[in-house]
Formats: C-alpha cells, structure tokens, sequence
C-alpha cells in the first residue's frame, strides 16, 4: 500500500471551502472580495489577548510587506505558514517525491489540497510554537496571569491559540477569494498591507513641524515650517535621503514603470482553430511569465532563515559567534548577519555616515543578497510554471484540447511542445532573476513609507493581473458564450 493509500483516509477529509456550482456573477465575486478584504483589516486590529505588547518583539518585521500580517494580531502569523507550505510542496513536487498528478487525477488533486492544509498546520506550529514560548517575541502579561490564575505558561498557550485560529482562518480566507472572488486570497492581502504603507507614507500627518507623509513634509518645507541645512551638502542629503524623501518616490515611481512595462512585453504565438476557419488567436509568453508570485517563496525562504537564527539567540539553544552575532534582537555579525537581506539604505551607505559596519562585510552581505535572489527567483520561477500547469507541456495540452493549432506545424500536442519549449523555459529564467534584481534595488535604494522592494513588486504586479482579470471578468459577464470558449463554465 502506497502512502497515497494511506493518507486518503486524513486528507480526503480535511475541511474545505465548497467550490460553486455554476457559474459566479461578477458583481457577487466583488462582494465576496471585497467582504474577505474587510474581515483581513478587522483581524489585523484584533490584538492578542494576554500579550504584553510594551516589551513585544517583532520577529517578522523585516518581512511583515510580504508575508501580510500584523505584530501583535490575531493575524500575527500572516500568509507566512501558507507560503512555508507551497515552498515544501513545491520542492516535494519537483522532485516528483509526490506522485501526485494535479493536472488530470481528481483524487491527486483532493490529496494535494488535503496535503496543503495539513502541512500549512504543522508550519503554524513550527512557527507559532517558538514565537510564543522562547525568547520575549510575544511575552505573556503578568497581570493577566495573576488576575485569570492560570500563570504565565497557561498565557502563553492562549496567545498560541488565537494565532493558531488567525493562521487557519487566513488559509480559508485565501480559499474563499479563490474560489468564489476575484484573484486569490494570498494576492488581495499583500495589495492590502502594502497599499497600507504606501498611502500613510505619503500622507501621513503629524502636524507641519514633525509630518512624516511625503506630501505633508513638502507643505512644510514650502511653507517654512521645517527648516532645511544651510550647507549644500546637508540640503541634498535632506531633501532626497532625508524628510524630503525625493530617492524614495523616484523609486517607487521607477518600479511602478519597469514593473508595468515588463507585464506588458511579450513574445506571442499565433494561434489558429483547426475547424473553424478564419478563428484565430494569440499565446501569450510574458517576459515576467512566472509572475512576482515566487519572489513571495523567496523572501520567505530568507524570513525562515532569519527565524531560525533570532530563536538560536533566544537562549534555548547555545549558538556560537561565528554562527550570529545580536546586538538589541539585530543581527550584527556570523552567517546569519551575511545571509540577512539588505532592507533599507541604512544598511549599507557607509559613505554617508548610515552604518558603521565595514565596507567589505556589506559588499559581501549585498553580493550574497544579489546571488540569493536571482538565482533563487529564477529556481523558484521554474518550480512555479511547473506546479501550476505553465510549463511547455501543460501549456501545449491546453492549446490542443481548445481546438487550436500553430499555424504552419501538424496538430500535435509534441509539436506544439516543442515550439514552447523555444520560448517558455529561457523567458521564465530570465523573468525570475530581473524581479530579484529589482527587489535587491529597491531596498538598497528605499521606497515610500518604507514599503520593502519585494512588497512594491508584488503590489504593482498582483494589482495589474488584478486588472486583467477583472476586465476578463467584465467581458465574459457581457458575453456569456465566451465562457464556454475558455472554459469558464
């Protein structure tokens, strides 16, 4: 007996959000989006009961733009259990250890969603486990120990089962807007903390003396009410790393262009109906034809890492100095400082004063940064197009069983296969390493409202899929025979 076999019996029977019958009105699709999207913002201002929040330690800080949770929250773990998941499956399945075929086994396909939500429990555990109950990353109140009488550990063990339920609840989450709205679940949050940033970044106000927004600190400077240097040197530094912030809203708006001008440059194959004469039609290959969706696994491969290294300081476990080195809960020196992303211009603008770490550490932390991300966007771009039915062959099925030909070649799925394979594996490889090219840049540079690179990225390219769809959406509502066309129904 395989462990197929065996498994069957759990993950058949995992809970799971009902897939519609038929199809789902455009404008009910809205209102489930956009009802999960309020119910994401509530959870997210739900603080954990017990939780002493004054001597709180973000553990995730660093990566709080993409992995879509709140400190503090009920929310707290984000989307990061969810990714840790795909990020196994998704090496699992590329090693095909599964033997799972998700494309045209429907028992496959129930075991690998039961699989995902199993494993997405276990990494709740892995990672809520040690938040809770090492080191002081969530501490549990004293008074409400004394007053509940249940001590600190009985705390500490409700503060793991209300992040506990927030992680499951964020996984059905996902699930509803997948299969009932618009886009996915995963997407619609990282817009929604992002855009956060973004907006209180640029018109965050706190009176004209001390505005931190963008546009309230210009105010201020044309109207008097913050003062510049008088020295040159110090003006510039002022006006574009300082308050004026004119280095992040050139790199903002730069990604914002690169990013929309790479979703619209494609390689496109035509395409013909075999039977009905004169039907003809495109294949897209985009440039970023993987999406910014695997620069998520990425950056949470890294936030793992830095997990990893923050509970080995924690002082469960002896750590020696060559492995890390944690000056007020930042790594300072060892491998864990090296493999640490670079985050902001603070973290390595030695020549104007931001750090005082030594040149050659940060040219090794910037190279070692530089080779993680684009080598592990181009890996992870190719897992991607495999797991999710865009590689050469799955692509070739589909154009097969929709009736339609590559003008000039015989109607054969090896065929077609072979002419995707001229196009499909190179774009993708090189999509992958440019998004973790600019996702380094970004963040060397910084953005508005401190947004990370990745986390610019994965707003602009979710949200112009986003629009895609929606004017996908908007035209098959208006032409309900297109449904049957691409197989909406």
């Amino acid at each position: 007996m395989g462990w197929k076999d065996a498994a069957e019996p759990v993950l058949s029977r995992m809970p799971a959000v009902a897939r519609p019958e038929g199809h789902v009105p455009f404008r009910r699709k809205l209102g489930w989006t956009g009802g999960i999207l309020v119910l994401y913002f509530f959870l997210t201002n739900v603080t954990l009961f017990g939780l002493d929040a004054a001597t709180a330690n973000d553990l995730f800080g660093q990566f709080r733009s993409i992995l879509a949770g709140q400190q503090g929250s009920v929310l707290q773990l984000g989307i990061g259990p969810i990714v840790t998941a795909s990020i196994v499956l998704q090496l699992l399945g590329g090693a095909d250890l599964l033997g799972l075929d998700t494309d045209n086994n429907p028992r496959d396909q129930v075991l690998y969603q039961g699989l995902q939500k199993l494993l997405v429990g276990v990494m709740i555990c892995l990672t809520g486990l040690p938040m809770v109950f090492a080191g002081n990353f969530l501490p549990a109140d004293q008074a409400v120990a004394t007053s509940l009488g249940i001590g600190t550990f009985g705390v500490r063990s409700l503060i793991f089962a209300q992040i506990a339920v927030g992680g499951v609840l964020i996984l059905f989450m996902d699930e509803i807007v997948s299969k009932w709205g618009v886009g996915s679940g995963v997407g619609l949050f990282i817009i929604a903390g992002v855009s956060q940033q973004l907006v209180g970044g640029l018109f965050s106000w706190q009176g004209l003396g001390g505005a931190s927004g963008f546009f309230p600190t210009w105010i201020g400077i044309v109207t008097g009410a913050i003062e510049l240097p008088a020295s040159p040197t110090d003006l510039l530094s002022t006006i574009f790393l300082g308050q004026g912030q004119l280095l992040a809203l050139i790199t903002t708006v730069l990604i914002f262009g690169i990013v929309v001008y790479a979703e619209s440059v494609r390689v496109e194959i035509p395409l013909s109906h075999a039977r009905v004469k004169g039907a003809r039609g495109r294949f897209p290959v985009k440039l970023i034809y993987a999406s910014v969706l695997p620069m998520i696994l990425v950056r949470a491969l890294q936030a793992n890492i830095q997990f990893l290294g923050r509970f080995l300081n924690s002082g469960w476990v002896g750590m020696p100095a060559w492995l890390g080195q944690y000056t007020g809960g930042q790594v300072t020196g060892g491998l864990f400082y090296y493999l640490a992303p670079i985050q902001s211009r603070s973290d390595w603008m030695w020549f104007l004063g931001l750090t005082s770490a030594d040149p050659l550490d940060i040219a090794i932390r910037v190279l070692i940064d530089l080779i993680f991300m684009i080598v592990g966007g181009a890996v992870f771009a190719i897992f991607w197009v495999e797991t999710t039915g865009m590689g050469p062959e799955s692509t070739a099925r589909q154009i097969q069983n929709s009736g339609m030909q590559i003008p000039g070649f015989r109607r054969n799925p090896q065929v077609i296969e072979k002419v995707m394979e001229r196009y499909i594996p190179q774009v993708t490889v090189i999509g992958g390493a440019l998004v973790g090219l600019l996702a380094v840049m970004a963040n060397m540079l910084g953005t508005i409202g401190a947004v990370s690179g990745t986390g610019l990225l994965l707003t602009v390219s979710i949200t112009y899929k986003l629009y895609e769809e929606i004017a996908e959406e908007q035209l098959m509502e208006m032409h309900p025979m297109m449904r049957q066309m691409f197989g909406s129904e």
